[in-house]
Parts: structure tokens; C-alpha cells; sequence
């Protein structure tokens, strides 16, 4: 974590129990981890266009709260790293667990008839979102936090792997890219937080426009945000081939993936 060394701006001094590794308050007055903040709208702008790409295409509503659930994880995360106040840590990590919960729910129901409602999932992830929640406010500890996140994670990524390795084969290279894109913000997720003082002082030797290279905690958020939509195109590829849908990968402007679903095939 970074040192307590940075200077104040306009939120005041930091009450969040974390505070990262990018200098606060170097490049705004009025944001205190500037690319920790903007870095976030990776998580906000694309879920928006998934919610809208989903709705047109008249597919279940828990794939609209999946991509709401991305980018209200988005919105509190840039409240909290424009801020570090304790209330926006809690807007950011709380929503990765509810909106963690959302895709579990997804992925796991990926097999039932349409628009078919498991109340008892629902009720098992809702236990479970508001025992994290009650234990976390009591319990200001971000480990716990981040352990149940990862548990959350890790029932994802073994679902996921049994999908396509046992049921639709060649979604492995959409199931591995998500994966992978995930895997590699964790790795400098945890770069950030041990070498944290090695990379503040090559900040201070580097050019400024190399030295926003290493803001890894940025990074973070852009691979895992870029992560995240993926896993959600591939559980929307994966409900929509049960249902006997036509799903289809096309590219905004040549580079961001979207799915776009083509009504069943009359016989």
C-alpha cells in the first residue's frame, strides 16, 4: 500500500481503510488517484452499451443486471479513488460482490427454460451478499473483503471451465481470453501492492508520460473490467446457444466486442 507521505486536496484527508498506490493529489486538486479514477471507465461505458444491445434484443433481465452490476462496481470505483472517503470504499467493494453474485446466478441457471425464475440460488446468493455485508461493516477488514470475492471468482472460473470443456467446446477461446485478461490485472493488482515503493520511486526518475505506465492498480481495473465484459458475452453466448438463439460476435468500430443475438430459426 502506499505511504502516508501524499498531499492533501479537495476530499480531505483519506478515511478509506485503503489507499493505493498512485500519489494522491498530484495530477487534479480535485482527485485524489487520477488514474486509479479515469481508468474506470472501461467498467462503465461498455456494460451501458451491453444494457442497451441487451434490452433491444429482448434477452432475460438478469443479463441487463449483470451489465449494470459492471458498471455500478465502475461508478463506486471511481467515486472511491476520486475521494478515498470510507462511504465510496464501500460504494466500490460492496457492488463487486452483488454484481459477483449476479453473474454466479447466470452462469449456473445458463441451462434452464427461458424466462425460468431459482428461487432457491437467489435466496442462497442473498445470504450470502447481505452476510458480507453485515460481517464487512463490523469487520472493516479488506481481506475478508477480498476473499470472498475471489471465492466468488472461483466459483465462476470452474464453471466456466466445465461449460466449455464439457458442453460447448468452442467458446474456449472467449472462456480463456476473459480469463486470462482477468488473471493478468490480479498479477498487477499485487505488483502495485508489493513493490509499491520501488514504483513510486521510478515514477520520480521517469518521464511523466512513461511513469503513468506503471499506475498498476489502473491497469487493474482495465484488464479486469475488460475481464468481466467478456464473461458476460460469454454466459450471454452460452444461455442464448441452449435456447437454440444465433448469437454473433461483431466488432464496434473494428475493435470492442458486442454480442448481438438473431431470433431462432423458423422450421
Amino acid at each position: 500500500m502506499a505511504p502516508s507521505i501524499d498531499r492533501q486536496g479537495y476530499w480531505g484527508r483519506p478515511t478509506s481503510t485503503l489507499d493505493w498506490c498512485e500519489e494522491n493529489y498530484v495530477v487534479s486538486f480535485y482527485i485524489a488517484e487520477f488514474w486509479n479514477t479515469v481508468s474506470n471507465l472501461i467498467m462503465i461505458l461498455p456494460p451501458i452499451c451491453g444494457v442497451i444491445q441487451t434490452f433491444r434484443d429482448g434477452l432475460e433481465f438478469r443479463y441487463i443486471c449483470s451489465f449494470l452490476g459492471l458498471a455500478a462496481v465502475g461508478v463506486g470505483s471511481w467515486c472511491f479513488h476520486m475521494t478515498l472517503l470510507y462511504e465510496m470504499q464501500l460504494l466500490d467493494e460492496l457492488p463487486m460482490i452483488y454484481s459477483t453474485c449476479v453473474f454466479v446466478y447466470c452462469l449456473y441457471e445458463c441451462f434452464k427454460q427461458e424466462n425460468s425464475i431459482s428461487l432457491f440460488p437467489i435466496a442462497l446468493l442473498l445470504i450470502f451478499s447481505v452476510s458480507v455485508t453485515v460481517v464487512y461493516l463490523q469487520w472493516k477488514e479488506p481481506v475478508f473483503h477480498q476473499v470472498m470475492y475471489g471465492a466468488l471468482v472461483a466459483c465462476l472460473v470452474m464453471r466456466s471451465i466445465f461449460i466449455v470443456t464439457w458442453v460447448y467446446p468452442w467458446l474456449r477461446p472467449l472462456c480463456y481470453t476473459s480469463l486470462g485478461i482477468f488473471m493478468l490485472g490480479f498479477l498487477l493488482w499485487n505488483i502495485d501492492n508489493i513493490f509499491c515503493d520501488s514504483l513510486r520511486a521510478s515514477r520520480q526518475t521517469l518521464p511523466p508520460g512513461v511513469g503513468v505506465v506503471t499506475q498498476f492498480h489502473a491497469w487493474w481495473h482495465i484488464f479486469t473490467g475488460l475481464g468481466s465484459y467478456l464473461h458476460i458475452l460469454l454466459s450471454l453466448q452460452i444461455r442464448s446457444t441452449y435456447l437454440k438463439y444465433r448469437p454473433k460476435v461483431k466488432f464496434l468500430c473494428g475493435v470492442w466486442p458486442t454480442l448481438h443475438i438473431e431470433p431462432q430459426k423458423t422450421s
